[in-house]
């Protein structure tokens, strides 16, 4: 675990181990600034000894790998999950001013000035990917000082699978073509994980199954399965590919990360120094040769050019959340047409939804509360603390930020 130091100006220094942090404390030369990542700020001096840090960044739109590595050393690891609920939430607000329109109420002239959209605008849900691979590399560069960013722009090319004809300008330079462009689409589609077994047989070589016949189906990703060798091989000396279900995914996880790839990459250029790019089947091919297992972490290490480097096993979980809910009343409507309303007060008893909380040795996150003070408590990824906890017991780490970082402790695949 590194205990990451800032100058008197703010500036990031090189991390230190935790013993020298105690006996900065100790010593009143520094300040606590921030609870998780643990990070301190020195009372005095405002330059430091640097190495050249390199970081890398595995892009995409249900999580996101980081990794800033010197030559030797994994210096942060983190996987930072997106927000999932805009589209959601767009459509409930959509519902309700849809029906608020339908009642009667007062008279509103109708106004026609403001449908125009500024250039350059994309949906909400998608900016909200943009601003969170931008959020994620400055909060990086805010605790160590990077030296170089690098960043996958793309894995395959969706334009080249939609239209295989594509070519030139249009071709938008593509990394892979023909099959294996496809191939490497359905990879990623299963998690490149095997479709039949789960993962069970523990098999790591992994190949793409026709569903139909190639004369019949083709190569098109709905025609195409993950498999490992071994259920690969079973499935056709046993007869079962009736069995495998056709399936369909869609393209919108794909399609997103083509809208948002070079935005992502000229948006880091315009605001950080030295952003470089890099394509999925390098990545790939830096883990086949370093024998490393497949993780956003240890992608986003090969990205930063230091695949051997070592880990401790921390890294961090990172997840957006919401800042505000704005919806007065539930959607659902009560009997005799009562609605309830759905606003709660910002703090019960000095705690806030998603504040960082301390209960009995464990640190979590309120995501529940009542005005009897007892609250829900759980971990990012999901796993119920209690769920009524007294405020009592509570004792606060970190206030609540749109941004949640847990840090956890567990060894990382290494070579």
């Amino acid at each position: 675990m590194f205990i990451y130091i800032l100058n008197c100006h703010g500036e990031p220094l090189m991390p230190c181990q935790p013993r020298k942090a105690r006996l900065l404390l100790k010593a009143g030369k520094a300040k606590v600034v921030k609870m998780v990542p643990f990070t301190l700020q020195l009372l005095y001096g405002s330059s430091g000894y640097k190495q050249t840090i390199s970081l890398g960044i595995d892009a995409g739109t249900q999580h996101i790998g980081v990794s800033a590595t010197t030559e030797n050393t994994v210096l942060f690891e983190a996987e930072v999950k997106p927000r999932t609920d805009i589209q959601k939430l767009l459509a409930t607000r959509r519902q309700f001013r849809r029906a608020r329109r339908g009642r009667t109420t007062r008279y509103r002239s109708a106004r026609f000035l403001n449908r125009k959209k500024p250039d350059g605008w994309i949906a909400p849900s998608i900016q909200h990917k943009v601003d969170a691979h931008l959020k994620t590399v400055k909060m990086v560069h805010t605790l160590l000082p990077v030296s170089k960013t690098t960043i996958e722009a793309a894995q395959f090319d969706l334009q080249k699978i939609l239209n295989p004809q594509i070519e030139g300008v249009e071709y938008q330079q593509g990394p892979q073509l023909g099959f294996w462009n496809v191939r490497e689409y359905v990879l990623a589609r299963d998690s490149h994980c095997c479709q039949w077994c789960k993962g069970k047989s523990k098999d790591p070589v992994l190949s793409v199954h026709h569903i139909e016949s190639r004369k019949t189906g083709g190569d098109r990703p709905d025609n195409l399965v993950t498999l490992c060798e071994t259920c690969h091989d079973l499935i056709h000396r046993t007869h079962q590919e009736s069995k495998i279900v056709k399936r369909s995914n869609g393209f919108r996880d794909a399609t997103q990360m083509g809208m948002i790839r070079w935005k992502i990459y000229e948006q880091a250029r315009a605001q950080f120094p030295r952003v470089y790019q890099t394509y999925g089947y390098i990545t790939k091919h830096q883990r086949i040769v370093h024998k490393l297992e497949k993780s956003h972490m240890v992608d986003a290490r090969c990205i930063s050019g230091n695949p051997l480097a070592q880990s401790d096993g921390t890294w961090y979980l990172v997840k957006y959340v919401r800042r505000n809910n704005r919806q007065l009343h539930k959607a659902t409507i009560r009997k005799g047409g009562k609605r309830q309303r759905s606003t709660a007060p910002k703090y019960v008893h000095e705690f806030r939804l998603f504040d960082c909380v301390r209960y009995q040795g464990k640190v979590c996150f309120v995501f529940g509360r009542r005005s009897s003070g007892y609250f829900d408590l759980r971990t990012l990824d999901g796993t119920k603390i209690s769920a009524s906890a007294s405020y009592k017991k509570l004792k606060i780490v970190q206030q609540a930020s749109t941004c949640l970082v847990e840090r956890r402790v567990a060894v990382p695949p290494t070579a």
